[in-house]
């Protein structure tokens, strides 16, 4: 954990999407590569639920490059399934966010379950588990020089920090 996030990771958020048809193969599964676009989207639908949004920050001259990918398969989605990103906060400090995700098929009792907006860390998630994984990324200025979030842009690190390192909102 980063030091500023403290020592339990945030809630988990999610966005539910439909599988296109663009998105599979001719068999109807997905192919790999678009579990990382489902991954920012994840990602980004997190951030705006906690008031602010990856153009917000751009427009702080923060930007926000992945540094690591890592992803494991298990059951693939197919065309047209209903699919649920579940996205979690999993460090966070003034150089550097790092997320995990689990991409899951839920029944349509378990989606109508689902709570309004987050599950608590420790809570196990509902529905099929496809594909898990994580990224991490560097806050960097418009020159793609590291930069201290803090310093660059205090106050996006204070609303991050009181909105992640709590837990998410409720």
């Amino acid at each position: 954990m980063g030091k500023d996030m403290g020592d339990k990771p945030g809630r988990w958020h999610y966005t539910t999407i439909r599988v296109r048809y663009q998105e599979s193969d001719q068999m109807g599964v997905v192919y790999h590569a678009n579990y990382l676009n489902w991954f920012e989207i994840g990602r980004t639908e997190m951030i705006r639920e906690l008031g602010i949004t990856y153009r917000s920050m751009e427009e702080r001259g923060v930007l926000l490059p992945v540094t690591d990918l890592d992803m494991k398969f298990n059951q693939p989605a197919r065309y047209d399934d209903e699919i649920t990103i579940f996205t979690q906060m999993i460090d966070f400090s003034k150089l550097r966010i790092r997320y995990a995700y689990e991409v899951r098929r839920l029944s349509d009792e378990e989606r109508q379950g689902l709570a309004p907006a987050s599950y608590d860390e420790g809570l196990k998630l509902p529905g099929e588990l496809l594909v898990s994984g994580s990224t991490s990324h560097v806050w960097v200025n418009r020159e793609w020089h590291p930069v201290r979030l803090d310093k660059s842009a205090p106050e996006l690190y204070e609303a991050l920090s009181k909105a992640l390192a709590g837990g998410g909102v409720s």
